[in-house]
């Protein structure tokens, strides 16, 4: 918060080198519409951006044209976010014997919070509120924490980014904020939809019951990276309001569940415990590092 002015700045980190190593212009892209999606999910608008981007040895013809290709995706999405680059920092010979990492473009944003009360976090509130989703989940598994984590895979293309919709659902969640018809946002990138609702049920101790009808394979619907997606919650008294805005503004909108209990449920697919859950969190890194 910006103090005796009623407002309030956001700020946001983003970048995900395996994209960028498969597709280092459209990874880049996605690094900035996703810094700006996390602005908007809590209810700033994005205003200026800066970047560090760290490569390998650009005396290697590939590693100049993962640099060049990164640098033209950024400046290309941010002209048309109208997000400034006010400035940045490039690091380069990031190798080990020889061997590059992946090339990392990484992109910190700030946006502004009209004031406090506009201000939301990815916490599902309470329970009886509807979960709806902004934007539409198809099959982008390239890249995705799935294929990394569970097959030791980087592999494919990098999820499909069409700004023009990517700014259409950003400037929704900001205006359904605006006008409280949304009461939390979070936006929807790595580890696709079950960890996004992983998250929300655990950052409010709200659980949620998750109905969908999709011709995706449940694999695909749960953790595809689809970009463009917030998941949101809306009191039933706002939902026609907010319908009737997404369509406005011609974004996907689906009613997918409602928030309560203590598990988050899924179709048949999953049912975890906020216990489980947390018990994972914390355990996690020295999981890791046993």
């Amino acid at each position: 918060r910006v103090k005796e002015t009623g407002r309030a700045i956001a700020l946001a980190c983003d970048g995900n080198g395996r994209y960028v190593y498969l597709d280092p212009y459209r990874g880049t892209q996605i690094a900035v519409a996703e810094c700006a999606r996390n602005i908007a999910a809590s209810g700033g608008l994005p205003m200026a951006m800066t970047d560090c981007l760290n490569f390998g040895n650009p005396e290697k013809p590939e590693i100049f044209w993962q640099f060049t290709e990164a640098v033209r995706g950024m400046s290309d999405a941010a002209r048309y976010l109208e997000v400034p680059v006010v400035s940045g920092n490039v690091s380069f010979y990031n190798e080990t014997s020889g061997e590059a990492i992946h090339p990392t473009p990484v992109v910190g944003m700030v946006g502004l919070i009209g004031t406090i009360d506009n201000r939301r976090t990815l916490a599902f509130p309470g329970a009886g509120l509807n979960v709806v989703l902004l934007g539409e989940t198809g099959e982008d598994m390239g890249g995705s924490e799935y294929l990394f984590v569970v097959h030791g895979l980087t592999a494919g293309e990098p999820p499909r980014l069409d700004l023009a919709l990517e700014k259409r659902v950003q400037t929704t969640c900001i205006e359904g904020i605006r006008r409280d018809l949304i009461l939390s946002a979070h936006d929807c990138s790595e580890g696709g939809l079950a960890v996004a609702l992983l998250e929300c049920c655990l950052a409010g101790e709200v659980g949620a019951r998750i109905e969908v009808r999709t011709d995706l394979d449940p694999l695909v619907w749960l953790f595809s990276e689809s970009q463009s997606r917030f998941v949101v919650t809306v009191p039933d008294q706002a939902l026609e309001m907010m319908e009737s805005l997404a369509k406005k503004k011609d974004i996907p909108y689906t009613v997918i569940g409602r928030t309560g209990g203590d598990h988050l449920v899924i179709n048949d697919w999953v049912d975890v415990g906020l216990e489980e859950m947390r018990r994972v969190r914390e355990s996690a890194l020295e999981e890791m590092l046993s």
